[in-house]
């Protein structure tokens, strides 16, 4: 079954507006959750917030957005308020302008969604927006409000249809310059680079799913079947590490051993070989 969009809107270029819908391309709907129980009665546990002064459970109706101007004031605002300030384009992804596809560096994506056409009659402008996208290597930038908060976009064209990033705020990202002013200049041999050359070309292989799947998700699956059937599960002791040398490897060296021992693994043949 095909994900429920969670918005529906319309996409705008100029004069040409079609209807489109928004799903999340990710999604953790089979992440391994846990319920917090009582051990002794193995009911549920349920939270609630807590007034801080009184100890005393809020109802629902008490509960107010804060904000906190200092230490010891605070600005109450009202539902009312905040649906007041919503801007315009909370419905309309309106694209303000195009960039180059390569001109926005990954720091500044945060969250995946694509973009589908909302009726068969905004199908062709729909279209036609995507497919001059994709000629032109040029991607759209808009802002658009999800969850009360107004966010700067981009919009891509992605196979047979759409898809759209939200973009972090500026203040959000840090200057890479503050981070890296620290790391100094190094001459280096260009046979070192060559050796590492040759260990990156070694491991190079095309994309694929399996090279992010996670490990801890498959065992706790294992877990639980084993559980769902009766078996006891021993707690599975980890190889010890051996401790990193305190001595400095020569570099040259371990580049050396390293190649070799990556040309050694491609000569040994697969089991599927035998």
């Amino acid at each position: 079954m095909a994900p429920r969009p969670f918005w529906k809107g319309y996409l705008k270029l100029s004069l040409v507006t079609c209807p489109v819908a928004l799903t999340p391309a990710t999604s953790e709907a089979d992440k391994v959750r846990f319920h917090t129980l009582n051990r002794r009665t193995g009911n549920r546990v349920v939270s609630r917030y807590i007034d801080a002064a009184s100890g005393r459970p809020l109802e629902k109706q008490d509960e107010a957005k804060g904000y906190a101007r200092d230490e010891t004031s605070i600005i109450v605002l009202e539902d009312e308020e905040l649906e007041a300030v919503r801007l315009e384009s909370a419905r309309t992804i309106d694209i303000e302008s195009f960039i180059p596809a390569d001109g926005v560096d990954w720091v500044w994506y945060e969250s995946p969604y694509y973009v589908t056409p909302d009726d068969p009659v905004g199908e062709e402008a729909y279209c036609v927006i995507r497919d001059a996208m994709q000629s032109t290597g040029m991607i759209g930038v808009s802002r658009l409000v999800l969850n009360r908060r107004e966010r700067a976009v981009l919009l891509k064209a992605r196979g047979r249809g759409m898809e759209l990033l939200t973009l972090r705020y500026g203040a959000e990202v840090r200057d890479p310059r503050d981070v890296f002013a620290s790391i100094r200049d190094v001459d280096l041999d260009p046979a070192l680079l060559r050796l590492v050359s040759r260990l990156i070309d070694e491991r190079k292989r095309n994309w694929s799913s399996d090279m992010v799947r996670d490990p801890v998700q498959e065992r706790l699956l294992d877990l639980i079947e084993e559980r769902r059937k009766g078996a006891t599960h021993h707690a599975r002791r980890e190889p010890e590490r051996e401790p990193a040398p305190n001595n400095v490897v020569n570099i040259m060296d371990a580049l050396k051993r390293s190649v070799a021992a990556e040309a050694g693994t491609k000569k040994k043949p697969s089991r599927s070989g035998r």
